[in-house]
């Protein structure tokens, strides 16, 4: 359908010749949907655009699904796995009449099938895929997806496996781990948190029940319990797509899965604990879709953002991302990387583990029980004819001074610190063993970082805020001037939670004439920090109120990521 909606577009004057070229050529090489690559390069302001011109091309009307709200009696008539499929789902029903929105409306193959299973005459109307694949995970909650594998699973009395004191046998988890329906189980377990955009899977041994969770959006949310006989053969299921040893059940094991969803490839790393009552499972999901390398997206003020681009345009340096595990130092890394990444330089990154693959970066994992550490990692990349050099962590005194040493000798250096804002990281280096001048002349930027979660903005509402709380925020009071703040009171878009999605706030810390002067003088933090904000550093709390100002996060999101 790309190419011949291309030509639709063109002719129309929505887009030009070589846009749609551009367009279609991108749509290949990264495998993504037509439509979504012309919103991508700027083409066109949204898929919403292109289904109304379509649909009115075609003369069968265009719908917005998020305007409108879908009763689940009717989304039923369609089969989960043909709505998944083809991209389609049912809106009404009058008389024998149904109402479906469909992303690709020349696809009479589908519409036959649908006019079979349903006996209703079908209308289509257009919508983009996106907002009907995600109407579809809304709506059918209920009816397919683990729910549905895992009633399918209840009734199957030949799976169960049978466990002596010493545990189930290798043979008998052999046998269970095969069956059609605990290998859909574990697929849907994955699949299901992919689509929910998780970021890690727990699966995790009580003594009565297995508990299922996700990680979205930074938050741990609890799915369907799984049956609690099949314990062993899921964790021995999970081991095998890992290629783990299912008869190790005491020592902890470690290993990848690599499986492909919608079209595209995503790696899990798989994390195997014992505990008391059985085995925990976490699988990290390492999704290059939800993977924001894009700098403008990461959440930056844009008066930041321009100051971190200018620093990391330097020929030489050191550049430090603070802040806690989980605070998205690593992605922030990446999108520096991507945007240096030309054919001109050589960029070496050493990382525990490589979570993403990226082209033209010699990316190296460090195993510090074979002797790769960060450190010799570090020392062999200086051979090895650098332009930059990214260090996953600065843990020791020896990377630390490698590291330094590098960013003295013409090299630009990435690298993280635990440390909890961008002034403390001045003394956290020079506690290492780092000489207070070498820290003084290396140094190009600090940042600190943290993620926050964000606000739906489909539920959102003001609330007033009290003197009190205007008062705990400890800022200047022309900060505070007309200050407004919001909360999600909860819908069916952000499963009622008021929150959806996470972004960044930064506490960008360049490296000027007076804070280098500071660091000779051998200063305190405190005197660091407040040379910074003099100079116009934005705090972590003065960017999050920030945020909370423009309607983005609520006060209690300011309060429980930042400090005053």
């Amino acid at each position: 359908m790309s190419t011949e909606l291309s030509s639709i577009l063109v002719q129309a004057g929505k887009i030009t010749q070589e846009q749609a070229n551009k367009a279609l050529e991108e749509s290949r090489e990264r495998n993504k949907k037509f439509e979504t690559v012309l919103v991508d390069i700027g083409a066109v302001a949204s898929e919403d655009e292109i289904a109304t011109f379509v649909g009115k091309h075609l003369k069968i009307g265009a719908l917005r699904l998020s305007d409108i709200e879908l009763n689940p009696d009717i989304v039923s008539l369609i089969p989960l796995d043909i709505a998944r499929k083809f991209h389609v789902i049912a809106i009404s029903q009058i008389n024998k009449t149904l109402l479906v929105a469909i992303a690709d409306p020349n696809n009479i193959y589908v519409l036959d099938a649908i006019k079979f299973i349903t006996g209703c005459t079908v209308q289509p109307v257009i919508s983009p895929e996106v907002a009907i694949d995600k109407a579809i995970e809304t709506h059918y909650t209920d009816s397919g997806g683990l729910s549905e594998v895992l009633k399918g699973l209840d009734e199957d009395a030949d799976l169960e496996v049978v466990e002596t004191e010493e545990g189930p046998s290798d043979s008998d988890l052999l046998s269970a781990i095969q069956d059609k329906p605990l290998v859909k189980l574990v697929d849907s377990i994955i699949a299901d948190a992919i689509r929910m955009n998780a970021s890690d899977i727990h699966i995790e041994m009580y003594e009565k029940r297995i508990r299922v969770r996700y990680r979205i959006d930074g938050e741990l949310r609890e799915m369907a319990p799984l049956p609690f006989k099949y314990r062993a053969a899921i964790v021995s299921r999970v081991k095998i797509m890992a290629e783990l040893d299912i008869s190790e059940r005491r020592l902890p094991q470690d290993g990848r899965i690599k499986v492909r969803f919608t079209g595209r490839t995503v790696d899990l790393r798989v994390s195997v604990l014992p505990t008391i009552f059985g085995e925990k499972v976490v699988m990290r999901i390492l999704d290059p879709d939800a993977l924001k390398v894009d700098m403008t997206q990461l959440g930056f003020r844009e008066e930041d953002l321009n100051k971190f681009r200018e620093r990391i345009q330097a020929p030489y340096g050191i550049i430090l991302v603070t802040g806690p595990t989980g605070s998205g130092k690593t992605t922030t890394l990446y999108s520096a990387l991507q945007q240096l990444n030309t054919i001109d330089v050589n960029i070496m990154t050493a990382e525990d583990p490589v979570e993403f693959n990226f082209e033209g970066i010699n990316q190296v994992a460090v195993k510090s029980e074979i002797g790769l550490t960060f450190a010799s990692a570090l020392r062999s990349f200086l051979r090895q004819d650098p332009d930059i050099i990214m260090v996953g962590e600065i843990r020791d005194s020896e990377t630390a001074e490698i590291a330094i040493k590098a960013a003295l000798t013409g090299h630009l250096v990435f690298s993280t610190l635990h440390t909890n804002d961008a002034p403390s990281s001045v003394t956290r280096l020079i506690d290492m063993g780092t000489p207070y001048y070498l820290v003084a002349s290396a140094t190009q930027l600090i940042m600190a970082q943290r993620m926050v979660k964000t606000i739906c903005q489909k539920c959102k509402e003001e609330v007033n805020l009290t003197q009190e709380q205007v008062d705990s925020l400890k800022l200047p009071a022309e900060m505070l001037r007309g200050i407004r703040a919001f909360v999600g009171k909860g819908c069916s878009e952000c499963g009622n939670t008021g929150k959806k999605g996470r972004s960044g706030i930064f506490e960008v810390m360049p490296m000027t004439k007076r804070i280098e002067s500071l660091i000779l003088s051998r200063a305190s933090d405190t005197e660091i920090r407040t040379a910074a904000l003099e100079e116009g550093m934005f705090s972590l709390r003065m960017a999050a109120v920030d945020k909370m100002r423009q309607g983005l996060i609520s006060i209690e999101e300011v309060f429980a990521v930042t400090n005053a």
